[in-house]
């Protein structure tokens, strides 16, 4: 490596990222902060949002930090730990295909924690910590999750590799020297959840993406470290086989690959989600219309068969249903969240009648894209197919700055004060120029989003 992890982490500041790279970060926060909004309406959410309050308080003269969209009081590490359970629990926050996963969902909550414990201890950092926080913890799970993914053989959930770059950028934060930041990522990486993704997309259950637990582990492992508890080396940083991953570290940023989600489904489905949508309206069909249907995608994507979902966990980790409702819906939406989708006779007929299959070439070109194709067959014989479609939202197709505005009102409307979603809006665009002012007005939006949710 051209300079040592630890010196990087150290030494970055605000003025040396990328305008490309400042720009991906202001449109995550504003997607994540919607994906948050209604991810407090989820089971999840009340659940693990009472369990922090039950078994992560903090005691009055101790570091505390509020949950998000909740306000309520608890440890820093608790405060990770709702916050990224609640993202999580709706599948539409930001992504890296080539990792296979999610960073937002785990970085913004712990961010925000410690930022809010700072701002309690009397040491609040601004609008730029915060941003250049968000950036190292992203660029350092990515490749943190590069080199597991490249090195080991089961596929971790996103969790795993969070916890290293929450690690990172929160002992930044909290003022660590480069020993301890080698220290902070260690603990985390040997702590972290080495969960297995594929289990919780064959068996869909509230675990999700690890994120839960990755984010509060990276979080305590920056002040465990800070106190003095060893854990350095990260092997998934400074391990011999690691290299590959890191040399081009400070001078390329893996951060430009991120995505974003039209749909609040696993992104392996939203090729063809995509590929529906343009046929249906191509073709000017209506789902009467509809014999059965055929996709065609690559091998992880056909392990979300789902046809038959019994709840929401089921739905996210799906594409038989998705696709289905996207037939007969022309939507997958907050709407579409609903128990009721779960029982409409039209939907669960195309999705008993969709076919899910693996093809070699997708398979293998499906790395840092997602592939698939859609065949429609109709009842008069006729069939419809759509050209090899990647996702909406990819880095090489992506979302306006227009849409991920119009994704988090819809996402939002009717769950937050109009006054405050509008000063949400408009900080995010210019979030890193935020005065200290309106940074903690900011701060206190997103901590206090819904009043008296319990």
């Amino acid at each position: 490596m051209p300079q040592s992890f630890a010196d990087f982490i150290v030494n970055t500041a605000y003025e040396d990222i990328p305008e490309d790279v400042l720009s991906v970060m202001r449109r995550s926060l504003l997607d994540t902060i919607g994906v948050a909004i209604i991810g407090s309406t989820t089971d999840i959410s009340r659940i693990v949002r009472r369990y922090a309050d039950d078994f992560w308080n903090a005691p009055t003269g101790k570091p505390g930090a509020r949950m998000m969209v909740d306000g309520r009081r608890v440890s820093p590490a608790g405060a990770a730990f709702a916050g990224a359970f609640t993202i999580d629990s709706i599948d539409a926050h930001d992504g890296f295909s080539a990792v296979k996963g999610h960073a937002g969902s785990a970085v913004l909550p712990a961010m925000l924690a410690v930022c809010d414990e700072r701002r309690e201890a009397g040491n609040p950092l601004g609008a730029k910590d915060f941003m250049l926080g968000q950036i190292l913890a992203y660029e350092v799970g990515y490749r943190s999750g590069l080199t597991m993914h490249g090195t080991v053989s089961d596929y971790h959930t996103s969790g795993a590799w969070n916890a290293v770059g929450v690690a990172s950028a929160a002992a930044r934060l909290v003022g660590l020297d480069a020993e301890g930041i080698r220290h902070a990522a260690g603990i985390a990486e040997y702590h972290g959840p080495r969960s297995q993704m594929m289990r919780c997309i064959d068996f869909p259950s509230m675990v999700r993406d690890g994120v839960g637990w990755g984010s509060p582990t990276g979080v305590a492992a920056a002040y465990m470290a800070g106190l003095g508890f060893t854990g350095a080396p990260a092997i998934t940083i400074e391990g011999d086989e690691a290299a590959p991953w890191w040399d081009d570290l400070g001078t390329r940023w893996e951060i430009g690959g991120t995505h974003y989600k039209r749909y609040p489904v696993c992104r392996w489905a939203h090729p063809s989600l995509d590929a529906i949508s343009e046929l249906m309206t191509e073709h000017n069909l209506n789902h009467h219309d509809i014999e059965k249907m055929r996709i065609q995608t690559f091998h992880y994507a056909t392990r979300l068969a789902g046809a038959e979902p019994k709840n929401l966990d089921d739905l996210s980790y799906s594409i038989v249903y998705p696709a289905a409702i996207m037939a007969v819906r022309g939507k997958v939406g907050r709407e579409e969240l609903l128990d009721e989708v779960l029982h409409d006779p039209d939907i669960q007929r195309i999705a008993q009648a969709t076919d899910l299959v693996e093809t070699d070439h997708y398979t293998k070109i499906s790395t840092r894209q997602r592939w698939a194709d859609v065949t429609i067959y109709l009842k008069d014989g006729r069939s419809v197919m759509s050209e090899p479609k990647t996702p909406k939202g990819d880095p090489e197709d992506p979302l306006s700055d227009q849409e991920i505005l119009d994704k988090f009102r819809l996402l939002t409307d009717g769950l937050i004060d109009k006054t405050r979603a509008r000063e949400i809006e408009q900080a995010c665009p210019e979030f890193d120029k935020l005065s200290a002012v309106d940074f903690n007005h900011l701060q206190d939006n997103i901590f206090n989003a819904i009043s008296g949710t319990s």
